[in-house]
């Protein structure tokens, strides 16, 4: 029985790691015109949120920008959205672990990239988001597509 329990749990972390979700996509001119890396418009921050992953490829995690659905991700997808600058802004992520979100400060007229992973457990499934410089932002977008905002598997 307990070698039955280890092969499925086996399985199912396979087919996790290996299977590969996917979303809804912008079109490949928004995309495009998004890793031109532009100044936000005036007064407010621009935010990329990405994954870039190889784990967890099969899993796709809503991501909330102050309480409203930026997106749903997936492996190797990208979003972008303007914030208002000189405020606090919450980003979180669906997760089955905790902590899974962020407050980040933003200033106007700057660009901030958000880098979502998922978490490795027992089993995979936990998402979190981390602050990464701008310089590594851009280089891990460009190699990105973006995602359609706005639809999230789950209500908040």
């Amino acid at each position: 029985m307990k070698s039955k329990i280890i092969l499925s749990l086996a399985i199912t972390s396979a087919l996790v790691l290996s299977g590969c979700a996917s979303v809804n996509m912008a079109s490949k001119a928004e995309s495009a015109k998004a890793k031109q890396f532009n100044q936000p418009s005036q007064g407010n921050a621009g935010l990329y949120v990405y994954r870039d992953s190889f784990v967890g490829k099969a899993l796709k995690k809503d991501i909330w920008v102050n309480g409203g659905c930026l997106g749903e991700s997936a492996p190797d997808v990208f979003f972008y959205t303007e914030v208002a600058g000189g405020k606090v802004h919450k980003i979180d992520t669906e997760s089955e672990f905790s902590p899974n979100g962020l407050e980040l400060m933003t200033e106007a007229n700057k660009n901030y990239f958000v880098r979502q992973y998922i978490k490795m457990g027992v089993l995979v499934g936990g998402a979190g988001v981390e602050l990464i410089s701008e310089q590594q932002g851009k280089l891990a977008v460009a190699k990105l597509e973006m995602a359609q905002p706005g639809q999230c598997s789950t209500a908040r």
